[in-house]
């Protein structure tokens, strides 16, 4: 039976970021940021963990985590219910199996585990797709897919229920970044291992078009310095393990109280 075509290439994100990873500290500022907001989010949860896993593609210093939590540079074949924690560090927006990864994930974590992942959404890198889209298009009348696709909050919480969690949360922390260029831009993606994954040949991109796009981007998002506005949507996802300890959903019918009650209540 033929394999379903893959929307990434999987050894060509490998060298992406294994070249990223040698100028990390110069470019890992937005991995440092949702890390930041995962551990913090961490620390609010009153309960104890055993055993955990960071998985990053930039290296993460064992200081800067919880004792109990294993950095990784990639998700591997995971036990099942082997893990207390499971913390995914913007790696699986360029997975070609999301649904897969997050049932992996989920069928590792012990009863009550939980899951902290955080991955680029959908209006990242917005205005970039579009001048490079419509500037393309007008110099060689055609257009090659530049900046991939990114899963909007509502697929991604129903992927969350999909993959079994319990008590799924799927909120964004939208960033915006300024740039001299859009060489800047990208030689900033480039550094963050963040270069076009998709499969297939890539072309090279006509110094007359980058010009084109630079000239519509600046047109539509350039600040009064004339700085590019960049937009990052880092979503984060949360979820755990089913335990019979966690809260569940009413049945219906089981409310004391109708709607027509609540609904013809006087407010005083």
């Amino acid at each position: 039976m033929p394999q379903p075509s893959r929307l990434f290439d999987s050894a060509r994100i490998a060298r992406y970021r294994a070249r990223a990873k040698t100028q990390a500290g110069t470019h890992a500022f937005l991995h440092r940021r949702a890390l930041d907001d995962m551990l913090s989010r961490l620390q609010g949860i009153n309960r104890p963990f055993r055993k955990g896993l960071l998985v990053s593609p930039f290296a993460i210093p064992a200081q800067d985590l919880p004792g109990f939590v294993e950095p990784v540079p990639a998700l591997p074949c995971l036990a099942p219910q082997s893990l207390d924690l499971v913390i995914s560090l913007l790696h699986l927006h360029t997975d070609n199996d999301l649904p897969g990864q997050l049932r992996a994930i989920r069928q590792a974590l012990r009863p009550d585990g939980l899951f902290l992942g955080a991955l680029f959404g959908d209006r990242t890198l917005h205005e970039l797709r579009r001048a490079l889209l419509e500037a393309e298009s007008a110099m060689t009348g055609g257009a090659q897919a530049r900046v991939i696709p990114f899963a909007d909050l509502r697929a991604l919480g129903a992927l969350m229920q999909a993959a079994g969690f319990a008590l799924p949360v799927v909120d964004a922390d939208r960033v915006t970044v300024r740039y001299g260029s859009l060489r800047a831009l990208m030689h900033d993606l480039r550094g963050m291992g963040e270069s076009n994954p998709l499969a297939g040949p890539l072309k090279p991109l006509r110094r007359d078009v980058l010009a084109q796009a630079q000239a519509l981007y600046g047109a539509r998002h350039g600040d009064d310095q004339g700085r590019l506005k960049a937009s990052f949507d880092i979503v984060h996802l949360i979820g755990w393990a089913p335990h019979e300890s966690q809260p569940k959903p009413l049945q219906p019918g089981s409310a004391q109280v109708s709607l027509k009650q609540v609904l013809g209540r006087k407010r005083g």
